[in-house]
């Protein structure tokens, strides 16, 4: 996988449909050496180790609107 693809507030798509069957893609919401992503389909978060989640990344739909600051 290419360095640094994907940004958080990205839609991505997982290789692996959710058990919610409402949506493939997901929105990044936490970056660091975890990943949290959200469904689209239902709101569910998980949380998933960097590279775990790069194994089972498709593709990056769209890009998100960037870093906000907190």
């Amino acid at each position: 996988m290419e360095d640094k693809q994907y940004d958080l507030n990205d839609i991505i798509e997982m290789k692996k449909e959710h058990p919610c069957h409402k949506s493939k893609q997901w929105r990044i919401i936490r970056m660091g050496a975890d990943i949290r992503i959200k469904c689209l389909g239902c709101g569910a978060s998980v949380l998933m180790p960097r590279s775990k989640f790069e194994k089972k990344l498709k593709r990056v739909v769209s890009k998100g609107s960037g870093s906000e600051c907190l």
